[in-house]
């Protein structure tokens, strides 16, 4: 399975609003690679920035997977990818 871009970003501003108690329509992300820091989100929650490393966005992502596709994935079955747009394959 693969997820692309949209719902990256779907999975970290769902997984933000739950944690901040917002709605995630408050929480705006962007996405990046850098070399030295590898996958990482600038995350805005009402106005407030805030980064997310790798681990943070796979978190987000193996919760999206169980809340929108009743899937139970692991962090280690989760790669992150990049290169016109971003993407996560998931391992069966």
């Amino acid at each position: 399975m693969r997820i692309y871009t949209d719902e990256i970003i779907n999975a970290v501003c769902l997984h933000m609003a739950e944690r901040r108690g917002v709605s995630p329509t408050d929480v705006e992300v962007q996405l990046s690679w850098e070399e030295q820091y590898g996958y990482t989100a600038e995350v805005w929650v009402k106005g407030r920035s805030q980064f997310l490393i790798e681990a943070n966005l796979l978190e987000a992502i193996e919760q999206y997977l169980l809340k929108q596709y009743n899937l139970r994935k692991y962090r280690s079955q989760i790669t992150l990818d990049a290169d016109e747009e971003f993407w996560a394959d998931i391992e069966d």
